[in-house]
């Protein structure tokens, strides 16, 4: 082809590209001039588009370019490199010093001990058993961290499956959230615990009540149900799921029709009060022979003190087999900001009135206690242990080891990593065969870690952490221990788990 050809070629077609960048410029120019809604637009057309830009983009480049490695909200870069180097079995050595502030009041400190556990002195940290002597079939739990409840739909088809097989390999169990359970969750073989939250996917009827017939089905396929009064990301809110997320399978599992919002009720419209709920636990119990617990956030004492008033009144057989203490500063699901802000206690305050009410009424060997909330780390997790909680549920943590970025969009159906969308593109990009091992690479290394934490301590296995075994910064310099901030209510029961 002739030079001359060629050079046309280019001429023609840098001039097409020109008129179209002119064309769209001038186009803008006219839209931002005219309209009547953002005066910046109209003031400073094109350019002022930059700011929204920005705006938008803004917390995607500070991630990466502007904030430190402690600084990031809700969770700092340091924290996320953590889970992924333990999901990718690379973590746990660095060199040079901790980055981590022991001078910010809130920093956990642990008692090391002069004389830390030798290794022949080390014994396995025990199994727990849920509802032994109160339900025909009990759970024997085996792992201290657990996923938490993230709903079909919410959570993309590779992900739970991806959850589903790692949590089998790992040994711990999966929650399903409120969206019902889906085939993908049973795929690992898992220990599964079935949410039952205040629309009642997959235990509901076609009027939308619970559905006894549907219960007994399920309990063939999973070892306990909880029932959900509350989320640490939105008390007194009910689940959404957006209709562009309401697929035919989403749909199906969860009795609803197919692209309409999943809206749920913001609590059960048949517990309306601590007799009803207690009522619903020892019917359900009886009608599956599973444990039954409930999972709630926590506003102040009252709710608690008054629901162990009520169990010691009508009888053991009435209470929970555990609970799940939900923080304030939960979030894997979509919530409105202001809740998601200012409603619900934080986890370091809720776990320990929650422990403080069940030892007052010598409840705490009956019911087992399950923290949840923004504890991803061996060191919260052991904090939780020392506090008094029994295990840890954590949703984050294993989308960090599923590849999570935190871009913050789980609630727009566009996650990038393909771990909260329904869109087959971008779930192209979660490898199940890859990321399970990870998922159980991380549970593995939690439970490890907050053993080595324990073995610190003096300690031979992770349950005999006590609150004397951990620190709390107050101020710069000063610290506190966990049993003089929160002291045990009576002292004969402090070792009760």
């Amino acid at each position: 082809m002739p030079d001359s050809l060629i050079n046309l070629i280019i001429f023609s077609t840098a001039t097409i590209l020109g008129l179209i960048i002119v064309g769209a410029i001038t186009v803008f120019f006219i839209q931002d001039t005219t309209q009547k809604k953002h005066a910046i637009l109209r003031n400073y057309p094109i350019i002022g588009r930059l700011r929204y830009f920005f705006e938008i983009q803004g917390k995607y480049f500070r991630q990466y370019f502007f904030a430190n490695d402690r600084d990031e909200m809700p969770f700092d870069r340091a924290t996320r490199s953590w889970v992924y180097k333990n999901a990718k079995n690379k973590g746990g050595i660095v060199g040079f010093g901790s980055t981590y502030n022991t001078r910010e009041p809130g920093a956990l400190i642990f008692v090391n001990s002069a004389f830390p556990t030798l290794e022949e002195e080390r014994v396995p940290t025990p199994a727990l058993t849920i509802g032994e002597g109160y339900c025909d079939q009990p759970f024997l739990a085996r792992s201290i961290i657990n996923i938490s409840g993230m709903s079909y739909g919410a959570l993309s088809t590779p992900a739970i499956r991806a959850l589903s097989l790692g949590a089998a390999k790992a040994g711990c169990w999966i929650n399903t959230g409120e969206g019902g359970l889906a085939p993908y969750h049973q795929e690992g073989e898992c220990d599964i615990i079935m949410q039952i939250g205040t629309a009642k996917y997959g235990v509901r009827d076609e009027h939308g009540n619970f559905s006894a017939a549907r219960a007994r089905e399920i309990a063939q396929s999973v070892k306990a149900f909880e029932i959900k009064l509350s989320q640490g990301a939105k008390p007194g809110k009910g689940g959404v799921l957006p209709a562009c997320k309401v697929n035919a399978k989403i749909a199906a599992i969860r009795g609803i029709p197919v692209w309409q919002a999943s809206i749920s009720p913001n609590r059960h419209r048949d517990i309306s009060n601590i007799e009803e709920l207690l009522d619903k636990i020892a019917f359900i119990r009886e009608l599956t022979g599973r444990p039954v617990g409930i999972k709630t956030a926590i506003g102040g004492r009252y709710f608690i003190n008054e629901l162990c008033e009520a169990i010691l009144r009508r009888g053991l057989e009435y209470a929970p087999d555990f609970i799940t203490i939900d923080g304030g500063d939960g979030g894997s699901g979509a919530a409105p900001q202001t809740l998601m802000d200012y409603a619900g206690l934080p986890i370091i305050e809720a776990l320990p009135r929650a422990v403080d009410a069940l030892i007052e009424s010598g409840l705490k060997q009956r019911i087992r206690v399950i923290a949840s909330g923004k504890l991803v780390t061996s060191a919260k997790c052991a904090w939780a242990l020392c506090a008094g909680a029994d295990f840890i549920n954590t949703a984050r943590g294993f989308m960090f080891s599923l590849g999570c970025i935190q871009a913050m969009r789980c609630h727009l159906n566009t996650c990038p990593t393909g771990i909260a969308t329904n869109n087959p593109r971008l779930q192209r990009g979660l490898v199940v065969e890859e990321k399970y091992l990870r998922v159980a690479n991380y549970a593995v290394n939690v439970n490890r870690e907050i053993d080595m934490i324990a073995y610190s301590c003096g300690l031979q296995h992770a349950r005999e952490l006590r609150r004397e075994h951990i620190r709390i910064v107050e101020t710069a310099g000063k610290s506190i221990a966990l049993n003089k901030l929160h002291p045990y209510p009576d002292i004969n029961n402090q070792n009760v788990r």
